[in-house]
């Protein structure tokens, strides 16, 4: 019976929420001269008439004809009738699915019943065989729709500790290379979106890579050489949108939306996915405004190069593109190009090299990959509430420096000031708690989930919410309080007590719950908490400094502000150094330099959840 139970929960999330798993992503998804916008108040993100740039201006209002010059066809937008086939296709291939897998459960019951139990090997065995078939017909048909189901597949692979072995891998392959348009297709609407009446691709482009850097369900990336009339030769990366997208995938979540309306009171879903599709469709939307996504690239650096001061300036621990201003419109956005790979083919390359994954060079790159994205997810939710919100494999680079790159801006979110004072709250919380079942932390730990608008079950259990909370920020709890389980499958976790989740913090949820994934997958117990911990403190204590200090602080700011610059600029230079010197090393003694500073690092991480237990 232990088998059935635990294969229920996959048959769960993978089979009856096929389509749901879309937004699992809550539970498991230098350039000198920037673009400037003007009129920012409540919606960062509605500045498409407020970017200073005449090409940007003239080409947001333009629309893609059927067809352009050359000849090349524009595919139409998406009909009622072809949405209706396509939703008719998803079911032809999930109905059988599922019949399948309740088959199972039945045929395992029967033998149960009729006393001919099988061993747990054989057990195993026939789910496997029933996971390899289901995660088969899953990619064949997520392949031959595209559109929204492939971030389906970018969460489901990205979760390889909830879902089965054989999904994961089946769907690994749609994280960045999603079937590209014919570059005679993307040269088109960079002509349409970007060019002067009088002016060739090649009066901008010198160069022009037709194989892309990548393709995703909303875009693909090329990378080209700017000419000297547009400041080059300098290399970039051009995001060139899919024509009629945008009605393909917004058809793609209103299909979604109904569905999971149905299934609202389906007792083995973990919590309400309405309301999750509700906000992905709101911040889907965005994603097909490159403006926007350039304004939100511009905005986000600017928060992380800028203490929240305003004044002080700090470094960024990972490498974003910038937007080169001028070529920017609704559908065509270019900017900096990133020399790496996506994280989702970094382990495949490394094996290509020749070097191996699993190397104390390896580990240490993995910890501070980590620490990187939890920094700048860190910055950007708890102090200015405004951050990145899709930070999958294929949106995270492994550049050629070593560094790491951040890329994507499309999907972002700005959260309330009340809400962001609380998760500061909920982090210095779960950082100062004695234990883990501590009855004084639990209660404030709850009662701050709570005030964020988490709505739990009427018979849920007193520390349902406390548990809620260590769940999904705190990845090195072992057992949850309340004996609750770590897993979201588990009939036993504390996600089954949610009644509502706050629309404002799902994709705060997405973003931690994808760090979370990606820290299992990484084989490094994490927890965001501890790391969020100091910067919560430094907001919160900035939020309740009396004004005598404030005055006193502004009336020092400009003497310290001269020496923190020029100790920034050693450290960056100490760093770059120090790095270049570690690379011209040999390897072996590379090699016992990253053990030795995994060890010390690993002692840290234990040492401080000793200090808690």
């Amino acid at each position: 019976m232990f088998f059935l139970s635990k294969e229920w929960g996959c048959l769960t999330v993978v089979v009856i929420a096929l389509q749901l798993l879309s937004a699992l992503g809550f539970l498991t998804k230098q350039h000198p001269q920037p673009l400037r916008a003007t009129g920012i108040v409540s919606n960062p993100l509605a500045v498409s008439s407020a970017v200073d740039s005449p090409l940007a201006t003239a080409s947001v209002a333009s629309s893609l004809t059927s067809e352009n010059d050359n000849g090349v066809e524009f595919p139409p937008p998406l009909s009622t009738v072809d949405r209706l086939k396509r939703s008719v296709e998803f079911w032809l291939t999930a109905v059988p699915v599922i019949a399948n897998y309740y088959g199972l459960i039945g045929s395992i019951k029967l033998q149960e019943i009729m006393g001919t139990d099988l061993t747990p090997d054989q057990v195993e065995e026939l789910w496997n065989k029933q996971h390899e078939d289901g995660a088969a017909k899953l990619a064949n048909t997520i392949t031959n729709l595209k559109g929204f189901y492939v971030k389906t597949a970018q969460i489901i692979s990205s979760r390889q500790d909830l879902f089965p072995e054989q999904y994961t891998e089946a769907l690994s392959v749609f994280t960045d290379n999603v079937d590209p348009m014919p570059a005679s297709l993307a040269k088109a609407v960079v002509e349409s979106e970007l060019l002067h009446a009088d002016e060739r691709f090649e009066d901008v482009f010198s160069e022009f890579d037709e194989t892309p850097l990548g393709a995703a369900s909303v875009a693909q990336v090329h990378r080209a050489v700017l000419t000297e009339k547009y400041g080059g030769p300098r290399e970039v990366a051009i995001k060139i949108q899919r024509p009629s997208i945008e009605s393909k995938l917004l058809g793609d979540v209103a299909n979604l939306k109904a569905i999971a309306k149905t299934f609202r009171d389906v007792p083995e879903l973990p919590l309400d996915y309405y309301t999750v599709f509700a906000e992905l469709e709101k911040q889907l939307a965005d994603e097909f405004d490159f403006v926007a996504e350039a304004v939100a690239m511009d905005r986000i650096y600017n928060s992380l190069i800028l203490a929240p001061d305003g004044v002080t300036q700090r470094d960024v621990p990972l490498v974003m593109p910038r937007p080169v201003a001028g070529l920017v419109s609704q559908r065509v956005l270019v900017m900096d190009y990133l020399k790496g790979v996506p994280l989702s083919r970094a382990r495949e390359q490394m094996i290509e090299k020749g070097l191996d994954p699993d190397s104390p060079e390896a580990k240490l790159f993995a910890r501070n990959l980590l620490t990187a994205l939890t920094n700048v997810f860190g910055r950007n939710i708890l102090e200015t509430g405004f951050f990145h919100a899709d930070p999958h494999p294929g949106n995270i680079f492994v550049l050629e420096n070593g560094e790491v790159g951040l890329i994507d801006f499309g999907q972002v979110k700005q959260i309330s000031g009340r809400n962001r004072e609380t998760l500061c709250k909920i982090m210095v919380a779960l950082d100062e708690r004695k234990g883990d079942e501590t009855p004084e932390d639990l209660a404030t730990i709850g009662k701050l989930a709570l005030e964020l608008g988490v709505e739990l079950n009427e018979d849920a259990q007193e520390e349902a919410a406390a548990a809620v909370g260590m769940w999904l920020f705190d990845g090195t709890v072992e057992k949850l309080p309340g004996g609750y389980d770590k897993g979201e499958l588990s009939p036993n976790s504390p996600v089954r007590e949610l009644k509502s989740f706050p629309q404002d913090l799902v994709l705060v949820g997405r973003s931690s719950i994808l760090i979370k994934g990606l820290s299992n997958r990484l084989d490094i117990p994490w927890s965001l908490a501890s790391q969020w911990a100091p910067i919560a403190r430094s907001v919160l204590s900035s939020k309740y400094s009396t004004s005598s200090s404030e005055v006193g602080a502004k009336a020092d700011t400009n003497r310290r502000v001269r020496f923190r610059q020029v100790w920034r600029t050693f450290k960056q230079w100490y760093k770059g150094r120090a790095t270049g010197i570690v690379r011209r090393l040999p390897s072996p003694l590379r090699t016992k330099l990253a053990a030795v500073v995994v060890k010390m690092e690993e002692r840290k991480s234990r040492r401080k959840l000793t200090r808690r237990d």
